[in-house]
């Protein structure tokens, strides 16, 4: 009779794998789902404008986060609102000056979120010390939440702008 732990490593070994019939022209169901999961399929040199439209899009919805496709698709509608106002300048300005605030925001936000320093805080000039005392690192950037205050703070500033200069 064979010891528990030998029977236990008999039963650990997985079966050999099998190989697929080569003769077989007909995908079944579960290569058509390995095909699917395997990842987006890469382009040739000679692939059409929509294979590659195709493509971008979706390693766009691949790999962006929800919070910067909220932010492209206001982008997308102030492009789309930019034109028809009665006081056409002051609502194109406010409409352009809105999608380069949103821009701003976007290119803030959307980055690693590793680029702070090691405890968080945001540096306060070139090499000097934030406020928990670490030394930061160059090109830290900003917190979202303070991002996302400046966007604010520009947008009441240009809005403050576009309407006085209606009256």
């Amino acid at each position: 009779m064979p010891s528990k732990r030998s029977a236990a490593a008999a039963a650990a070994v997985p079966p050999p794998p099998t190989t697929p019939a080569t003769t077989s022209t007909a995908p079944t169901q579960s290569s058509n789902i390995n095909l699917l999961s395997s990842g987006p399929k890469t382009l040739s040199a000679n692939s059409s404008v929509t294979e590659i439209a195709y493509h971008v899009w979706q390693q766009y919805l691949a790999t962006t986060p929800q919070r910067t496709m909220l932010l492209d698709a206001f982008m997308g509608f102030l492009v789309l609102v930019g034109g028809p106002f009665n006081a056409f300048l002051s609502g194109f300005c406010a409409a352009v000056g809105q999608f380069v605030l949103t821009a701003s925001l976007r290119m803030q936000t959307s980055g690693d979120s590793g680029n702070k320093t090691a405890a968080g805080s945001i540096s306060s000039g070139k090499g000097g010390k934030g406020a928990s005392g670490s030394v930061s690192a160059p090109g830290v950037g900003v917190s979202h939440e303070r991002a996302f205050a400046d966007y604010l703070f520009g947008s009441l500033i240009l809005h403050f702008f576009c309407i006085n200069f209606i009256n």
